[in-house]
């Protein structure tokens, strides 16, 4: 008779099965295959560059990407679904340059913000009945939103717009410390908080499950009797507002408004997206993947800056690099699981 094994080398077994498990999961996999990536990148950085292992290396990542994470956030939900959404950076020049003109010309920052986020809202909300009613392709869809709001930046101002409205300079030279020498900028505690409202969103509510079992099969979601329609739509909607938001913080950032800011920024966030874990065609994926992701780009940019030799294009190059591995390691993970 063969002896079967007991205590402390089953218990290994079990736990490196456990383990095993975890990282080939198609669910949780790619989230912390990027979350080992980040460390070893910054790991990495911290042996080759004198003071970049330093708590505020770590929070310029927030500081320099919360309109990203943001804009990530949104193009989580859409992918989630198996959708797509291509006008997310329009919208955001669409945002600053919309918020640099009427502060220009006298408003209320509490209303233009307002503003700004009921328009982008609206935009997605006709994206998302485009989308549904007349069944036209998100990929086409959210392309005829981009040249939209493209244009519409050109028609409201060519020019770069320089925005001194003093609530907008407040918040962008505004520190929070958080200790020694440590400090964040208010746009990363929206960030943070959009952040948190998304992970409740698709976590603990109906909505959430909805925006997954469309991912996973919007015919068996419409069979168990989720409002898949519905649901369908607003996640477009919330990438819209999303997309508004980050063009406010983008705002914050930058002071200006101008018809050219983030082109390609949506190729950002899906890059973003992807990385941090959540399939393409829908169904699985974390929203605080997604902003792990957002993270990972930052610190490419961090370390080549930190290099100075290497030209930005290397930048695109990585993370296209990146992006390809990830897609393959999601292909290989889900077949796996087939």
């Amino acid at each position: 008779m063969s002896a079967v094994a007991t205590g402390p080398v089953a218990t290994g077994r079990n736990l490196g099965a456990r383990i095993v498990d975890v990282f080939t999961s198609p669910k949780s996999g790619p989230v912390l295959v990027t979350g080992v990536l980040f460390l070893l990148m910054f790991a990495v950085g911290g042996v080759r560059y004198r003071g970049f292992l330093s708590g505020q290396v770590f929070l310029n990542l927030f500081i320099d990407n919360a309109y990203l994470i943001v804009l990530a956030i949104g193009m989580t939900f859409v992918i989630l679904t198996g959708g797509i959404d291509l006008s997310v950076g329009a919208v955001v020049a669409l945002s600053t340059i919309i918020a640099a003109r009427l502060l220009q010309a006298g408003w209320s920052p509490g209303v233009v913000i307002l503003l700004i986020l009921a328009i982008t809202s609206a935009l997605g909300l006709l994206v998302g009945l485009m989308i549904h009613v007349f069944e036209v392709q998100p990929f086409i869809a959210t392309l005829a939103a981009m040249f939209l709001a493209r244009g519409l930046c050109y028609i409201i101002a060519k020019e770069s717009i320089t925005i001194d409205n003093p609530f907008f300079v407040s918040m962008a030279n505004v520190r929070i410390p958080l200790g020694y020498r440590l400090s964040i900028t208010p746009s990363v505690i929206i960030a943070l908080l959009a952040l948190a409202v998304a992970v409740w969103v698709l976590q603990y509510t109906r909505f959430g499950r909805t925006t997954y079992a469309i991912g996973g099969s919007e015919q068996s979601g419409m069979l168990m009797g989720l409002p898949t329609s519905r649901t369908k739509v607003l996640v477009y909607v919330i990438s819209g507002f999303c997309s508004g938001l980050a063009g406010v913080l983008y705002a914050f950032y930058t002071l200006s408004g101008y018809a050219l800011t983030a082109v390609g920024t949506e190729l950002d966030a899906i890059a973003a997206v992807v990385i941090g874990g959540t399939l393409l065609t829908g169904g699985y994926g974390f929203v605080l993947g997604s902003a792990l992701g957002v993270l990972v780009l930052g610190l490419i940019q961090t370390i080549l800056s930190f290099e100075g030799s290497l030209s930005s294009w290397w930048t695109k190059i990585f993370i296209g690099a990146l992006l390809l591995v990830f897609i393959i390691l999601q292909k290989v993970l889900t077949s796996r699981r087939t």
